[in-house]
C-alpha cells in the first residue's frame, strides 16, 4: 500500500488547510496513520496520528484545538484538517502508515512505528 499525501497550500496566519493522505493498491491495511512535519532547517516532527483499532487519536502538544485528524475507510483516506494555522506550523508534512508494527499509545508518536511513507506536501503560512 502506497500513501500520497496532498492538500498543502499557501495561508495567511489565521488560515485553513485540510490535507489528505490517500491509501493506492490493496485494502487500506494500515494500523494506524500519522502526520509529521519538518520545518527547513528542522527535523521531522510529529504532528498528529489515529489507530485504526479503536479511533484514538494523538496529538501534539503544539496542534491540540487547531489540527483534527479523520478517516474514511471508504475512501482510504485520512484528512488532517488545521485551522487557526500559525507560520510555525510552515514545514513539508508527511503522511505514514504503521502497516506491520500495531502501535501502542506510548508509541504513536515514533517514526519508527511507521514502515510505509508518504511524499510530503508544502504548507506554508506567512504572518
Amino acid at each position: 500500500v502506497q500513501l500520497q499525501a496532498s492538500g498543502g497550500g499557501s495561508v495567511q496566519a489565521g488560515g485553513s488547510l485540510r490535507l489528505s493522505c490517500a491509501a493506492s493498491g490493496r485494502a487500506f491495511s494500515n494500523n494506524a496513520v500519522g502526520w509529521f512535519r519538518q520545518a527547513p532547517g528542522k527535523e521531522r516532527e510529529f504532528v498528529v496520528a489515529i489507530r485504526w483499532s479503536d479511533r484514538s487519536t494523538y496529538y501534539a502538544d503544539s496542534v491540540k484545538g487547531r489540527f483534527t485528524i479523520s478517516r474514511d475507510n471508504a475512501k482510504k483516506t485520512v484528512f488532517l484538517q488545521m485551522i487557526g494555522l500559525k507560520p510555525e506550523d510552515t514545514a513539508v508534512y508527511y503522511c505514514a502508515g504503521a502497516q506491520i508494527r500495531r502501535p501502542i499509545a506510548s508509541t504513536m508518536s515514533w517514526q519508527s512505528t511507521y514502515d510505509a511513507w508518504g511524499q510530503g506536501t508544502q504548507v506554508t503560512v506567512s504572518s
